[in-house]
């Protein structure tokens, strides 16, 4: 069996075990931020089976890496109810959010808002594959409503999370919270 039919196969069992286990529990963003933040958050993509695992610095980095890709720019943030990221410059900037659900220690990801699942993940305490040391060092600028097309995140995110960004901004640093995917990937 390859390496690819055996993600797969651990993907439908953790699906199957979630549907049998009953209702995930759908997390807010403060309890998205409470388990993501200095945590690091490593799963499988659901439709390339492909492995992603980012360490969610508290100053808004998201550091690791997405489909063996490495992380140079990524940023999290949390909003009322979910989580966000954001890679690439402003003039560039690609960002995507998601829900979170969980049933026990296996936390499932949905885009938002078409409420498909991007993946499956659990959460490692702390940096345990150490992306601090790997990565390099840039700064989360908390602008993530500056993405090209993002207006209504734009204001979703100036009424739900601007107290963030604000007291990010001041510190410096941007915004916090997790989980990227490839960049050319435009359900992510």
């Amino acid at each position: 069996m390859t390496a690819s039919a055996v993600r797969s196969a651990i993907l439908v069992l953790a699906l199957t075990a979630t549907a049998a286990a009953g209702a995930a529990e759908r997390l807010t963003g403060p309890q998205i931020r409470q388990a993501f933040e200095g945590n690091t958050v490593t799963g499988l993509y659901s439709g390339s089976n492909l492995p992603f695992s980012e360490y969610h610095h508290a100053d808004g980095r998201a550091l690791g890496h997405n489909r063996h890709v490495p992380n140079t720019d990524a940023c999290w943030t949390t909003t009322e109810d979910a989580v966000c990221y954001y890679y690439g410059p402003v003039d560039k900037r690609r960002t995507y959010c998601f829900t979170i659900e969980t049933s026990g220690a296996l936390y499932v990801i949905r885009n938002r808002p078409s409420g498909r699942i991007n993946g499956l993940a659990r959460i490692e305490p702390g940096d345990p594959h150490g992306f601090v040391k790997k990565s390099e060092n840039w700064v989360c600028d908390g602008l993530i409503s500056r993405a090209p097309g993002r207006g209504k995140l734009a204001s979703i995110l100036s009424n739900e999370a601007g107290s963030h960004e604000d007291d990010a901004m001041k510190q410096g640093a941007g915004a916090t919270s997790p989980i990227g995917e490839t960049r050319s990937d435009p359900g992510r």
